[in-house]
Order: C-alpha cells, then sequence, then structure tokens
C-alpha cells in the first residue's frame, strides 16, 4: 500500500526539497501549502493551497488523502499567527489554546494529529543531508577578538534557546546587541548590525531538547547577506543541528563578504 506523506509547507524552498526526498523514499506527497514554497508544485504529487485561518479544511483533507505520517518544513512566520489568531477557526483555535508559544503548539500538534492516528515526522528524515557537519565553512578562520565574542554569544545564545526566547544573539565589543525572539533570525541580525556597525559577530544555538519534527535552525544565503549589509564579520551555528541551505554557495558568499563562518559542538 502507498504511503502518504502530508507536507505542511510554509515558505521558502526546503518544503520543495522535503517532498523530493519524500518521493525519492517511496512516499506519495500532499503538500497544503501555506505560503509561497518555490519548487513545491513540481515535487509533490498535489499542492492544496491552505490557510492558517482554515486549518479544519486541511485536518479534513488528511483522512481522504490517506495522510498516515505529516511533516512541518518551511518557515511558518509567528507574526502569521498572531495577526490572524482571532480569526482561527475551531481547529486553530484549539491548536493555540495552551498559547503561540513553539512548545505549545508543537504539543498540541501531535496530540490532535496522534488522535488521528497520524505520525509527526522527524524533519531530519527529510532534510537530514543538508545539516552541516564540518568545522568551518569558510576560507576564513575567526580572530582571537571573534572567538571571544563567539564564546561568548554561545553561551548566552545556548542558554535562551534552553528557554524558549529564541536561538541568536548579535555581539559587538563585548557587548550583546541583539537578542532574537519572535522575529527570526535575519530580522535579529538585521536590528543587531544597524545599532552596533561594521564587525558585529553572530551566533546561532540550538536548545538541547530541541523538536526537530516542527523546526531545523537554518541559515542560508539571506543570513550571509543580511550580515554582508551591515558589515558583520562572523557566523557561528551548532554543528550537526543547523541546516545549511545551498551549502556551497554559502561558503562562497560567506569568503566574498570575508566573513568567518564557524560551527560549535553543544558542549562548547
Amino acid at each position: 500500500m502507498e504511503r502518504c506523506l502530508g507536507l505542511m509547507a510554509g515558505a521558502g524552498i526546503l518544503p520543495g526539497r522535503a517532498a523530493a526526498e519524500a518521493r525519492r523514499q517511496g512516499w506519495r506527497v500532499v503538500a497544503f501549502a501555506f505560503a509561497d514554497a518555490p519548487d513545491l508544485a513540481s515535487a509533490a504529487d498535489r499542492v492544496v493551497p491552505s490557510q492558517v485561518t482554515d486549518l479544519q479544511s486541511v485536518l479534513g483533507a488528511l483522512g481522504p488523502e490517506g495522510v498516515g505520517a505529516v511533516a512541518f518544513v518551511g518557515s511558518f512566520a509567528k507574526r502569521r499567527f498572531f495577526a490572524h489568531a482571532e480569526q482561527a477557526d475551531d481547529a486553530g483555535r484549539d491548536l493555540s489554546r495552551e498559547g503561540l508559544a513553539d512548545g505549545s503548539l508543537g504539543r498540541m500538534a501531535v496530540a490532535l494529529l496522534g488522535s488521528m492516528g497520524i505520525e509527526v515526522m522527524d524533519q531530519r528524515r527529510l532534510l537530514g543531508p543538508w545539516l552541516v557537519a564540518s568545522e568551518r565553512l569558510s576560507t576564513r578562520a575567526p580572530s582571537e577578538a571573534e572567538w571571544t565574542e563567539i564564546h561568548e554569544g554561545w553561551r548566552l545564545a545556548h542558554d535562551l534557546a534552553n528557554r524558549g526566547v529564541g536561538q541568536t544573539v548579535v555581539r559587538a565589543r563585548g557587548v550583546t546587541v541583539a537578542v532574537e525572539a519572535a522575529e527570526g533570525t535575519d530580522e535579529a541580525i538585521r536590528r543587531g548590525v544597524r545599532l552596533s556597525g561594521p564587525g558585529a559577530v553572530v551566533v546561532k544555538a540550538v536548545a538541547d531538547d530541541h523538536d526537530f519534527r516542527f523546526d531545523i535552525p537554518t541559515i542560508g544565503l539571506a543570513t550571509l547577506e543580511t550580515m554582508e549589509a551591515g558589515g558583520a564579520s562572523a557566523l557561528a551555528v551548532a554543528r550537526g543541528r543547523t541546516l545549511v541551505v545551498d551549502h556551497e554557495a554559502v561558503a562562497r558568499r560567506a569568503d566574498a563578504a570575508g566573513i568567518a563562518l564557524v560551527t560549535l559542538e553543544d558542549s562548547a
């Protein structure tokens, strides 16, 4: 019997890649598109335009499609949930009744889908090949001063991630100039470099109990472009737990901009 995966697709290129990998693994992919996701239409067997205010229609389609597992892939901007919370249908209100924190939404989604006999898939089953394993992606290594900022930022970012605040901090000259909250990595970087000026260091950590069913910490060309525009000089991410979109292109962009791009173990 053919297995069917319901792909809850947010914005960006990752849903298309996940759909292609799922089909390679033998899944029939029905993608519920909540945002613009390039290449999704050609990678999935079927695409269903969807809205966060009409989750009941999404849930109602899972049974007739024969969906046995669901994967959440792509960017689901938290501001959309805040903006549409009052217009949500009964399913949306049930999903968010414990709040809009990632952990609360995740627990409710697992419980709701589990009651329907549907597994929520770890995204690494579809996106694992893009997790960065090397210690350094750039030609340039951080300077001694940048390493000092990286290690200070790493401790803070890791603690904040464990507290459910955010994953990214921006530091410059011994000062933490920005901390990520609900706005996302690139917006936190943009705010930080605007405050610090050139030479800022960006650190992105991952919580010890991070739930990879709902998110894989990710950087890509947009991250490097945001850093370059603001004059940031170094970026450190969690080794083996961070996805790098278009690894080779990101490394080339880092080198062209003179940005040191490194990874750290969680115990660093």
